[in-house]
């Protein structure tokens, strides 16, 4: 069942510009069935609220982990053509991409939930590959991957602002401009991020590291629920200063 929390910074609230309503999402990892029907959910308020301008945000971590990392994909690919997506990079897409250049870095890649993305591609590694078999499986896996998947994945961005909002999968370096951030920060960064209070000269948007529920404080906000080990995914949208999450 959904439920819906209103997010209220306490002070210094973020504002997006005038008309502009933004969704945003994060860490699917092949959730494709949580995927549509957060999808029915912004279909169903943008029929209702008719923002003047919906901007529909994914900060990455696609595919790995969950069972359907394929459709995920395809679902998104097809919601791109709607015109109003921007569809960030996280650390698995990178993972995957690293994997594609250097076959020796599957079995790396099947502990953090690579496993379930080839299955989705129709592929059966055994639990341990050798040097052979993991050369044969990123062929394969690289012909059973769509061009549509290919092209998909080398456009990521890394961040998108909009008024006083920054959106990032993982997060951003404390004392660094954002103008200025190392994209290994923007997809990987813990805790040096998430014990500072201060003030990153916009409100971050982000995941990466699973919370229980939406975790809202001063200065940012992670909407990472685990959706692939609670069933949860988490919608988060944005007008004027007023936040929700469903």
């Amino acid at each position: 069942m959904l439920s819906t929390r209103r997010l209220r910074p306490s002070k210094n609230k973020p504002k997006l510009p005038d008309g502009v309503r933004i969704y945003a999402m994060t860490d699917i990892h092949g959730c494709a069935h949580l995927l549509k029907q957060m999808l029915r959910v912004i279909d169903a308020d943008l029929a209702r609220s008719r923002p003047r301008y919906a901007i529909e945000v994914y900060m990455g971590d696609y595919v790995d982990r969950g069972p359907d990392s394929r459709s995920t994909l395809d679902i998104l690919i097809d919601r791109s053509r709607r015109g109003n997506t921007i569809f960030l990079k996280g650390n698995h897409e990178v993972f995957l991409g690293n994997v594609l250049r250097d076959p020796s870095l599957l079995t790396d890649w099947l502990r953090v939930g690579g496993l379930y993305t080839l299955m989705s591609y129709g592929l059966a590694p055994s639990p341990t590959p050798g040097d052979e078999e993991r050369q044969h499986l990123v062929q394969a896996f690289a012909r059973a991957m769509p061009r549509q998947h290919l092209e998909f994945l080398r456009k990521l961005r890394l961040t998108f602002t909009c008024g006083d909002f920054f959106f990032v999968h993982a997060g951003v370096r404390p004392g660094v401009p954002l103008a200025e951030q190392q994209e290994t920060d923007l997809l990987w960064i813990r805790e040096e991020f998430l014990k500072s209070r201060q003030n990153f000269g916009k409100y971050i948007v982000h995941g990466h590291t699973p919370v229980r529920s939406p975790e809202l404080l001063e200065n940012r906000a992670n909407i990472d629920t685990g959706a692939y080990a609670t069933g949860n995914l988490t919608l988060m949208t944005m007008q004027g200063s007023s936040m929700l999450a469903v």
